[in-house]
């Protein structure tokens, strides 16, 4: 009896075992079918939590992003492809091409049509930097007629600005960089943006504000496309291990985020 059950048990484990290993195979051809990993990344100026940043001499991506990236193609064992936008709007926008496996990127309720969300790993709140001289002190200020908000196109920040300043004037731009230019050169009274960023983006314009408060609190979380469950787990695992590990914490201190606040571990999207 007792052969009996350690062979029972022998048995339960290996099929434990190859369980987890067909799994991994599974999750490997639904992340990677082209025998890559292609993660599909926002790039900009400067690198930060979500926006990558190319270096000009080496040719190579550098950011939090990217390195989140690299520790799952690493896991995954499949080398890395980055694949470059200039904002989240248009990687959501190309994921009925095909043309990427992964991406970070905020969630909301209109991507999740389109996107399988698994764990988030940071905190975001979106509000207002306010042009250098501008009287406006609050975010009910800048819900006034003639007030213009510029934004980067397709974001979830740019759909919670149009619902919380309605009265106002909104401009929609490829990428960060021409958000500053649009309040140097006086096209725009305010930046709607993360407020990372948007802090960032105030020790270069010297008299702007950030104000308090927050149009959008959201998370920043991996995402795969939609019907893909295996990928899915796959990520969403990955993601708490990265957590857990201090890897997120360091990847976002690494691009100078400090105050970037990490997502407890098994957060819903």
């Amino acid at each position: 009896m007792r052969l009996v059950k350690l062979f029972s048990a022998c048995i339960a484990l290996g099929l434990g075992v190859n369980g987890a290993g067909a799994d991994d195979a599974l999750a490997k051809r639904e992340l990677a079918p082209t025998g890559k990993l292609r993660a599909a990344i926002a790039v900009g100026p400067t690198p930060g939590v979500m926006f990558a940043a190319k270096d000009g001499a080496t040719g190579q991506h550098h950011g939090a992003t990217v390195e989140l990236a690299r520790a799952l193609a690493s896991k995954l064992g499949a080398p890395i492809e980055f694949v470059p936008y200039a904002n989240s709007g248009q990687i959501v926008a190309a994921v009925s091409s095909g043309a990427w496996d992964v991406t970070f990127v905020p969630v909301d309720e209109e991507r999740k049509k389109v996107l399988a969300f698994g764990s988030p790993y940071c905190l975001l709140q979106s509000t207002y930097l306010v042009a250098p001289g501008s009287k406006i002190a609050t975010l009910a200020e800048v819900n006034r007629a003639g007030v213009r908000i510029v934004a980067i196109s397709g974001t979830a920040t740019l759909r919670a600005s149009t619902l919380a300043s309605p009265n106002a004037i909104h401009i929609a731009v490829a990428g960060p960089a021409e958000l500053v230019e649009f309040i140097r050169e006086n096209k725009a009274d305010a930046i709607a943006f993360g407020r990372e960023e948007l802090i960032a983006i105030a020790s270069k314009l010297p008299g702007s504000s950030v104000l308090d408060g927050g149009i959008l609190n959201t998370t920043l979380a991996v995402a795969v496309p939609k019907e893909k469950p295996a990928a899915l787990a796959y990520v969403r695992s990955f993601i708490d291990e990265a957590i857990s590990s201090g890897l997120v914490r360091r990847a976002f201190d690494d691009v100078g985020s400090k105050t970037s606040v990490v997502a407890p571990v098994g957060l819903n999207p």
